[in-house]
């Protein structure tokens, strides 16, 4: 619940939140200190005398992030500059002398100020596009249940007058949500509607689309169409598709989907980026771009629409990794055309070494066979996109020309593949600081844990995923047996191993609920899940969960000595808390409210504002339909239910 602002502010007088007196005393310069690691610029002196701040958060619970900062004694307050940057933390007295005539100050009514969340691994302008579609949710359903909500969408999406040739598409399909357990997609399910439209149902986890016999027959698909590299069309025991394409195979039918206009796409996507505000964050690294999301980050630039900092991962398909000297053409070309946009900064390569790990895709790449229901095992390994060969090549190149790599591993295998090319790049560069790093890290086969602090590499987490929930019990366990099971998501074995732990969300492909996130890193429950994974193994303290999420992901990202940490000389890039998280009871995180977030000590969220209250009540009904149900048992006796899946 956000609180209310308290009536007057006992340490100057001033109203304790105005976000208008912010914007003008931060100004310009915050702006400036929005856009990367270069000085923001100077202001003129203040009225109230040389030494004033812009803004004084008082009566706060800092949250330095500098290590060894306890030890010198509790921090109660925090000085932003009229440049944006931090001016000093201390206690309240200390930083009395800030405060001038038209400083803005701010009770935190004993709360946690800290800096602000830096997501490693998401998809923020694919949150906005998805909003523009249906969504079933990721809802575990029958066939009969899915067949009602689509013809619903029919109905909702233009009717007999999209007849015959309006594509229905439909967001957030769970690929493992067909009832009862085990039912696999096929087109003639689809094909029941009482429509002659194309429909095609998107993957929740990025990885999976299903499409209707007219949407195959759109796209030319066959008996005889071909897997396409880094992709795969699922065929029954009658050699033809099924309907369901895998990764890149999914593009044989996305290329013919009507386009959203840029005004709706950009009016989408500010909205999602507002959201992500308000939840604390204030950078990302989008980790899937190419043009299309560099020209929608124009826009939003130009517009004044883009909140946080943006690192983009230019992303290369299974092709381009092969061809070293093109793909850096192709990122250096996009860099040369976009590089001087607002808020954005290159230097990041992403490349999907494999797939998903749940049942019934099984894509993602393992050292050893999945097994079936009865627990023998298969022939199937899973899918590696780029061998190790030649992700050790591009990532040579790309580091050698001053890039860091990006790798979406999940399967341990994936991982390895990983580990090994960053092993040949720093072999044959002599680079030590390449800040490389490998995303999702599902399994880890143990061997391979050192290595990554050996390498420098990034254990790029996102741990809201690590609870006891169906993807990780039901449409996986079984699968792959408990003594892999046992290894999933090694937090605390990565962190005792010296890896450097980053964070991040995958939104959409999860919720976007970041203090869940960061709770479920703590406790391996989170606010949905039907038990602990791994806790006595693999959890991580609150310190740790709390430094991930902000310094440790700076690390990843090459901002370190901008943001990530409240000292002097930073960027005001932070949030102020409704409750106090680093002493609130574990289980009280999921539920933290952000009062305000800044950057670059410019207002982006203020939770007392319209756009702010309309903001955390969006919020508010997200976190109310669930992350994801406990187990089939529970959506079986619980009725139908909204659910998110876990993904890739």
């Amino acid at each position: 619940m956000q609180s209310s602002p308290s009536p007057r502010s006992p340490l100057s007088g001033h109203s304790p939140l105005s976000r208008r007196g912010l914007l003008a005393a931060a100004g310009a310069a915050g702006a400036a200190g929005l856009l990367g690691a270069g000085p923001a610029a100077a202001a003129a002196p203040p009225a109230g005398g040389r030494n004033s701040a812009a803004l004084v958060i008082r009566n706060a619970s800092v949250f330095t992030g500098v290590t060894g900062t306890e030890r010198r004694g509790p921090l109660r307050a925090v000085a932003v500059g009229r440049d944006g940057k931090i001016l000093a933390t201390g206690t309240d007295a200390a930083l009395r002398r800030y405060v001038g005539r038209d400083t803005e100050v701010v009770d935190a009514r004993g709360n946690t100020v800290m800096s602000g969340i830096h997501d490693g691994h998401v998809h923020p302008l694919g949150a906005g596009e998805r909003s523009l579609s249906p969504s079933l949710e990721s809802a575990e359903t029958t066939p009969a249940e899915l067949l009602e909500i689509l013809t619903g969408f029919l109905a909702d999406t233009g009717g007999a007058a999209a007849e015959p040739d309006g594509w229905l598409v439909v967001e957030d399909w769970n690929p493992v949500g067909l009832l009862p357990v085990g039912t696999a997609p096929h087109h003639s399910v689809l094909d029941a509607l009482p429509t002659r439209r194309p429909v095609v149902l998107i993957g929740g986890d990025g990885h999976n689309l299903w499409a209707n016999q007219r949407a195959l027959d759109i796209a030319g698909i066959t008996a005889a169409t071909p897997d396409p590299v880094g992709g795969k069309v699922v065929k029954g025991a009658d050699g033809k598709p099924t309907g369901v394409l895998k990764d890149d195979a999914q593009g044989l039918v996305r290329r013919l989907i009507p386009e959203h206009t840029r005004a709706e796409l950009v009016a989408a996507c500010a909205e999602v980026l507002g959201l992500a505000a308000a939840s604390g964050v204030t950078t990302m690294m989008d980790a899937l771009v190419g043009r299309h999301e560099l020209e929608l980050y124009q826009a939003l630039s130009a517009a004044g629409r883009l909140p946080q900092r943006i690192v983009p991962a230019i992303r290369l398909d299974a092709d381009q990794a092969k061809d070293t000297a093109g793909s850096l053409a192709y990122a250096r070309g996009l860099r040369k055309e976009f590089g001087g946009v607002r808020g954005i900064r290159f230097g990041m390569i992403k490349v999907f070494l494999d797939g998903v790990i749940e049942y019934p895709a099984q894509t993602a790449a393992l050292l050893e066979p999945y097994l079936d229901a009865n627990g023998k095992p298969t022939a199937n390994r899973g899918e590696l996109y780029t061998s190790a060969a030649d992700y050790g090549r591009l990532s040579a190149a790309f580091n050698r020309a001053g890039w860091q790599m990006h790798a979406h591993g999940l399967g341990d295998r994936a991982v390895r593949t990983a580990l090994d090319g960053y092993e040949y790049a720093r072999k044959v560069t002599g680079q030590r600081d390449a800040r490389n790093a490998v995303a999702h890290l599902q399994i880890v086969n143990p061997a391979d844990l050192r290595r990554f602090a050996r390498l420098g590499v990034a254990a790029c987490m996102q741990l809201q995923w690590a609870t006891r929930d169906t993807w990780t019990v039901e449409a996986l366990l079984p699968y792959i047996g408990p003594e892999r099971h046992r290894w999933l998501y090694p937090a605390r074995s990565l962190e005792k191993a010296g890896a450097r732990l980053t964070g991040g969300s995958d939104w959409p492909v999860d919720a976007l609920q970041v203090w869940n996130q960061l709770r479920t890193a703590i406790d391996r429950q989170g606010s949905e899940g039907a038990g602990e994974l791994y806790r006595a193994q693999e959890a991580l303290s609150r310190d740790t969960t709390l430094r991930m999420h902000t310094s440790g992901t700076a690390w990843q990202l090459r901002q370190e000595e901008l943001t990530g940490t409240l000292e002097p000389g930073k960027a005001a890039d932070l949030v102020v808390l409704d409750r106090d998280v680093t002493r609130c009871p574990v289980a009280d995180i999921s539920g933290t409210g952000v009062r305000m977030t800044l950057v670059g000590g410019r207002v982006v969220h203020e939770a007392d504002s319209a756009s702010g209250r309309a903001a955390a009540a969006r919020l508010a009904r997200a976190a109310a339909a669930g992350a994801r149900p406990a187990s089939y048992a529970s959506v079986h006796g619980g009725g139908k239910g909204r659910h998110h899946a876990c993904g890739h």
